[in-house]
């Protein structure tokens, strides 16, 4: 049976409720994300100021997360982004979202805001059992600090979502992170500033019953199979994680550079999981729940005072973001970077590229050194903690930092903007558009702006995916056009369904199909679906948040890439000389998905998809659709 139940808790009131979920709205909306943003639209509405009160915030897991299904872990986390004012997500990994589902629980949905500090402690689906308890003691306190204050208080086997510093400051592009110093971040679009707005510390969930599947003998043998497909295709994770990938993608053209106008990277062989390894600096690794896919590495850190101490060594965004984009090739300081910023609850992937912006700025000229407190310059370690410290506390230049690249650039001048390497004001995450081209349709139409995970489509263009399994059959050429367009639409399709049931994307690198999720929902849930079903529910929710975007004001005058990622090719590398005829794949792109010129679904498009119903409650003028 697919009902399910939120809790609803009124900040502002202490009061809670509970909110059953039908099988109808269940069996649409699934889980996660897209379940996230159905339960937000109940409660927000689009125009809120994403750090006012009435800014919903809403914790889902996916559908399968917590069921015992191979890297069903993931929790989506819904808001108003406060970097890029779309209605936006992030997701985390870990143990968070299987304790979540394990309480009995679809949904929390947080509105309003607390008087004082507080976290929520979830010992059960009783909504007279989710507390609202005071944290002025935990204020103040980073991420590792916090979870492992609360453990103290509440037993190790609880699970804790909390905010450092960063998200308490509203810093933008704060992030949300589980797991304390067993780092899982729900790290993209400023999730932690909105949780920080709203007086919220920390959420901490009390272990609870596993669920149990409908069909669980023909579950297991279903997941005997993809373990050993996993163990077979995954065996370069296992020794370095994503960071041993740091080599290939320089040697491809895909790791960014010096704010992405560089095209090659000798210190590049310095900063990969090997090298930390032959520095004796790997100890060991971690996983997700329910996945034996090793993403990472523990480290220990050497670099300024934090010398000695352990945490989760940098994954390959990390890596780029602290590394290669700041022309930095110190491993100590990138490991310690790292772990600073996991600590004051920053996303990685924006902190990098607000970090190098800076230093770009500082180097043209743009903002002299008495504002910065100090000089930033290229390939210096101290200048990225310096700037880590400063934008997490909004202090001197990290105030003008803390609200992302294209607010600062938007202060500081239309030179600046040149360089401000966002979409619709999310920052780029590392994998280059010139390399794969792809990634610049599928980082134009992403929902919440630049987005590598709402697409993976230079996995099918390296192969590490196959096209097959989507029905792609042009030949794919990575700096060409062909092709480009139907990859974006079917790896979104695909991928809106993976976020939907609170699957892992690395699961692509064992040739999962849709055919095979969808088998997982019916022996799960008794639910027949087929995998052109799964396919069909990705590309409904995807256009659900595109109407969201719609009402307000993105059109295709947003569904474009910064100038240095259109008009200025890498210098050298194998990427060199190739630019992204985005035009070209944007005509394409809009013709499958059933978009006018401008990018707004057509009317037959939302009767396809059963949507058309959201048209007057978001406010969209039927005047501006077209048949």
């Amino acid at each position: 049976m697919l009902e399910g139940r939120a809790i609803i808790v009124d900040l502002t009131t202490k009061c809670t409720s509970q909110l059953a979920i039908d099988e109808r709205t269940r069996s649409q909306y699934m889980g996660g994300s897209y379940l996230g943003t159905y339960l937000w639209l109940e409660y927000s509405r689009l125009e809120v100021d994403p750090l006012s009160p009435a800014n919903t915030l809403v914790f889902a897991p996916g559908l399968l997360t917590g069921y015992p299904i191979i890297a069903a872990n993931r929790t989506s986390v819904v808001a108003k982004s406060p970097l890029t004012g779309l209605l936006s997500e992030s997701t985390v990994g870990g143990y968070f979202g299987p304790k979540l589902r394990s309480s009995g629980l679809d949904a929390i949905v947080l509105r309003g805001t607390s008087p004082e500090p507080c976290y929520i402690l979830v010992e059960g689906d009783d909504p007279s059992e989710v507390k609202l308890l005071p944290a002025g003691d935990l204020w103040g306190l980073d991420t590792f600090k916090t979870a492992e204050t609360l453990k103290a208080r509440h037993g190790d086997d609880v699970e804790i979502a909390a905010i450092g510093p960063a998200g308490e400051n509203c810093v933008h592009f704060a992030c949300i992170t589980a797991g304390g110093s067993d780092t899982r971040a729900a790290g993209r679009t400023g999730m932690g500033a909105v949780m920080g707005a709203k007086n919220v510390k920390a959420v901490a969930v009390k272990s609870g019953k596993t669920p149990r599947p409908q069909n669980p003998k023909e579950l297991a043998e279903m997941m005997r199979d993809l373990a050993g497909r996993i163990r077979e295709k995954t065996q370069a994770f296992s020794a370095y994680g994503t960071a041993g990938g740091v080599i290939s993608c320089e040697a491809t053209g895909d790791l960014p550079i010096q704010n992405w106008k560089g095209g090659s990277f000798p210190g590049a062989a310095r900063i990969t999981g090997q090298a930390m390894a032959e520095r004796g600096m790997v100890v060991g690794h971690y996983t997700c729940w329910g996945c034996p896919i090793r993403c990472g590495k523990d480290v220990i850190l050497s670099a300024g005072d934090r010398a000695g101490q352990k945490s989760h060594g940098p994954e390959y965004e990390t890596i780029a973001a602290f590394g290669s984009m700041c022309l930095n090739d110190d491993p100590d300081y990138v490991a310690a970077a790292n772990d600073l910023a996991n600590r004051l609850g920053l996303d990685t992937i924006s902190a990098g590229n607000v970090i190098a912006f800076a230093i770009e700025c500082f180097e043209r000229g743009i903002i002299a050194e008495d504002i910065c407190g100090r000089p930033l310059r290229w390939g210096d370690g101290e200048t990225i903690l310096y700037l880590l410290e400063e934008i997490a506390h909004r202090r001197g230049i990290g105030r003008l930092l803390s609200r992302g690249v294209r607010a600062a650039a938007q202060s500081l001048g239309p030179l600046a903007q040149e360089f401000a390497v966002h979409v619709k004001g999310l920052e780029v995450p590392f994998h280059d558009p010139r390399a794969y081209t792809s990634m610049a349709v599928n980082y134009a139409t992403c929902m919440r702006g630049a987005c590598h995970l709402e697409g993976l489509t230079y996995y099918v263009e390296s192969g590490t995916y196959s096209r097959s399994n989507l029905g792609i059959e042009s030949e794919i050429v990575p700096s060409g056009t062909e092709g480009k367009a139907e990859v974006a639409f079917k790896m979104q399709n695909f991928l809106a369904a993976f976020n939907s049931l609170g699957l892992c994307k690395f699961l692509l690198r064992a040739q999962v199909t849709p055919d095979e999720i969808a088998g997982w929902v019916r022996t799960t849930f008794g639910l027949e679906m087929s995998g052109k079903d799964l396919l069909d529910s990705g590309e409904r929710l995807f256009n659900l948040r595109r109407l969201c975007n719609v009402a307000l004001g993105i059109t295709r005058k947003d569904d474009i890439l910064p100038p240095r990622l259109l008009s200025q090719p890498r210098p050298t590398g194998k990427a060199a000389g190739v630019l992204p005829h985005l035009g070209k794949m944007l005509d394409e792109y809009y013709k499958l998905r059933g978009w006018d010129h401008e990018g707004i679904p057509t009317i037959s498009t939302l009767k396809r998809l059963n949507l058309l119903e959201f048209v007057g409650k978001l406010g969209i003028s039927e005047r501006v659709l077209s048949e």
